[in-house]
C-alpha cells in the first residue's frame, strides 16, 4: 500500500483515524492502534515479510534490554556487537545477496567458468530504514544517549510507524520516546498535518508523476542527443526531489494527524553552494545517521588528516551502497565522497554567507551529474548519457524524444523549476536574515493555502486516471 493510492486515501486512512480517535487517550492505548494499523499497512504488501519485520523488532528490543542490564561492562559491548551483526547480516542477505552473486558470476564468466546457481532473493520493502533505526536504538542505549524502553509496544510502534515505514525519515528512539508516553492532540495540529499531507501529495502526484515519463524516455533512448540527455537529467533532478520530499511531507503530515511531530527531512537542497551544504539539506535524517553511527564509528576527524578523509569517503561510499545493490550507487557514493574530501581540503564552509552564483552553479552541476549515475540501470547506461551530455551535437531534441514527450510534461517541469527556485530564494533570504517577515514554512515550500484544496482534488483525479506509481525511494 502506498500513500498515493485510492485504497489508502479512501479506505485505510479514514478507518485508521476513526479507530485511533475513538480509542481512549489514556495508558497509551492509542500506541496499540498505531502498531496494529502499521502492521496491517505493511502486511498489505506481503504478509510473509511481516514476520521478518516482527522478528527484527523483537531481537533489537531484547538486545536493548540486555545492554541496559549489563551497562558499563564488557557484556554490554558484546550484546551491541551481536545486535548490530545480526541486523547487518539480515540487511546484507536480503538486499545484497543477488548483487554479490551476480558480480561473482560475472567474474567467473570472465575467466570461462560456469556461474553459480542462486535463487533470487526478494527485497522486503523498507528494510533499509527499519534496520538502520534498530541499529541506532541499540547504539544509543549502549552510549547512554537514551534509556532502554521497558514497553515493548512503544518500541515496536517506533519501528513500525507506518507514515515513515517505507521511505523515512530515519528516526531515533530518543527523539520520539516522550511522544509515545504523551502527545498533544488538537484540531489545530490535525489541520496542520492535513495541510502538510496534501502539500506532499500534490508534489508527488501532480508534479513528480507528471515528469516521470520524460525521465523514463530519456534514460531509455538508444542514441540520445546532448539536449535529450540534459533535459532528461534535469527532469530526473526535479522528479526525485518532488517525489521524495513529497513522501516526507506526507509522512510528517500523517504524524501530526496522530499527534506526533517528526524531524524534517529536506531544507531546499538545490540552493546549496557546496556538496557539504547539500548533504545538510538533502535527506537530513539519513545524513545525520551516517554521521553519528558510521562516520564517528569509523573515527571521524580523530586520528589525523588522512584518516579523516578516509572516513569521510568511506561514509559516503557505504551511504551510496545503502541506497541499492548496484555499482551505480557505489559510484554515486564515491562521487559525493570525493567531492566532500576536496571541499574539506579547500576549506569550504558548510554554509556560505550570501549567495554566490558560480559556487551554486558548480554545486548544482555536480548534483545533477551524480543523479544520472543514481538513476541509470547500470554503469554503461550512465556512461552513454554522460557521453551525450558532453558531445554537444546540436541544440535540438531528437525526433524520437520530441515525439515521446508532451507539452504538459514540459510545462510541469518548468513549474517545478519555478517552485524550487522561488521557495529556495525564500529560504536563503530567511537564512541570511534578509526576509522582511518569516516565510510560511522556512523548511520546505508552501503552496498558498487557498490553492491546496483544488490542487489536492485535481491530484486525486489524476491519481485515479493514471497507473500505479510507487515512490522512488521504495526500492531502497
Amino acid at each position: 500500500m502506498v500513500f498515493s493510492s485510492n485504497v489508502f486515501l479512501f479506505l485505510f486512512l479514514p478507518l485508521f483515524l476513526a479507530v485511533y480517535y475513538l480509542t481512549p487517550d489514556r495508558d497509551r492505548l492509542r500506541n496499540y492502534v498505531v502498531l496494529i494499523g502499521s502492521y496491517l499497512f505493511y502486511a498489505w504488501w506481503r504478509i510473509d515479510f511481516l514476520f521478518l519485520f516482527a522478528a527484527v523488532t523483537i531481537w533489537n528490543y531484547f538486545v536493548g534490554m540486555a545492554i541496559a542490564r549489563h551497562k558499563g561492562t564488557a557484556r554490554a559491548k558484546h550484546w551491541l556487537i551481536a545486535g548490530v551483526a545480526l541486523d547487518l547480516a539480515t540487511l546484507a542477505y536480503f538486499k545484497y545477496a543477488n548483487f554479490g552473486v551476480a558480480s561473482f558470476n560475472g567474474m567467473l564468466g570472465g575467466i570461462g567458468m560456469e556461474p553459480l546457481v542462486f535463487a533470487h532473493v526478494i527485497l522486503p520493502i523498507g528494510i533499509s530504514f527499519y534496520i538502520f533505526e534498530s541499529i541506532s536504538y541499540i547504539a544509543d542505549v549502549y552510549r547512554g544517549d537514551t534509556q532502554a524502553t521497558r514497553h515493548p509496544v512503544d518500541f515496536a510502534t517506533f519501528i513500525a510507524l507506518f507514515p515513515h515505514l517505507i521511505a523515512g525519515p530515519v528516526f531515533r528512539y530518543k527523539d520520539l520516546a516522550g511522544q509515545f508516553e504523551k502527545r498533544e492532540h488538537s484540531l489545530a495540529k490535525f489541520g496542520e498535518g492535513a495541510q502538510r499531507f496534501m502539500q506532499g501529495f500534490v508534489k508527488k502526484v501532480f508534479i513528480a508523476d507528471s515528469i516521470a515519463p520524460m525521465v523514463s524516455q530519456a534514460f531509455s533512448l538508444a542514441h540520445p542527443t546532448t539536449s535529450d540527455a540534459w533535459l532528461g537529467a534535469m527532469a530526473y533532478t526535479a522528479q526525485l526531489y518532488f517525489d521524495f520530499s513529497g513522501y516526507s511531507d506526507m509522512a510528517i503530515g500523517l504524524g501530526l494527524m496522530m499527534g506526533f511531530r517528526f524531524v524534517e527531512n529536506f531544507n531546499q537542497p538545490y540552493v546549496s553552494q557546496s556538496i557539504t551544504e547539500f548533504w545538510r539539506r538533502w535527506h537530513m535524517s539519513l545524513s545525520a545517521w551516517l554521521r553519528d553511527y558510521l562516520y564517528i564509528a569509523l573515527g571521524g576527524n580523530r586520528g589525523g588528516t588522512l584518516r579523516t578523509y578516509r572516513n569521510l569517503f568511506l561514509t559516503m561510499l557505504l551511504g551510496g551502497l545503502w541506497h541499492g545493490a548496484n555499482w551505480t550507487f557505489v559510484i554515486w557514493g564515491a562521487w559525493h565522497g570525493a567531492i566532500l574530501c576536496v571541499e574539506r581540503v579547500l576549506g569550504v564552509k558548510p554554509k556560505a554567507t550570501g549567495f554566490h552564483p558560480l559556487r551554486w552553479a558548480l554545486t548544482f552541476g555536480f548534483v545533477v551529474l551524480g543523479w544520472v549515475m543514481f538513476r541509470a540501470e547500470n554503469v554503461p547506461a550512465a556512461m552513454k548519457l554522460y557521453a551525450a551530455m558532453f558531445r554537444f551535437d546540436g541544440a535540438g531534441l531528437s525526433d524520437v524524444y520530441a515525439s515521446a514527450i508532451t507539452s504538459l510534461q514540459l510545462v510541469t517541469l518548468l513549474l517545478a523549476v519555478v517552485l524550487a527556485a522561488t521557495t529556495g530564494a525564500m529560504a536563503l533570504r530567511s537564512d541570511h536574515g534578509k526576509a522582511r517577515r518569516p516565510p510560511l514554512r522556512a523548511r520546505g515550500y508552501v503552496l498558498a493555502q487557498w490553492l491546496i484544496w483544488p490542487l489536492f482534488l485535481l491530484s486525486i483525479l489524476k491519481l485515479s486516471a493514471q497507473s500505479y506509481s510507487p515512490f522512488l525511494y521504495f526500492q531502497f
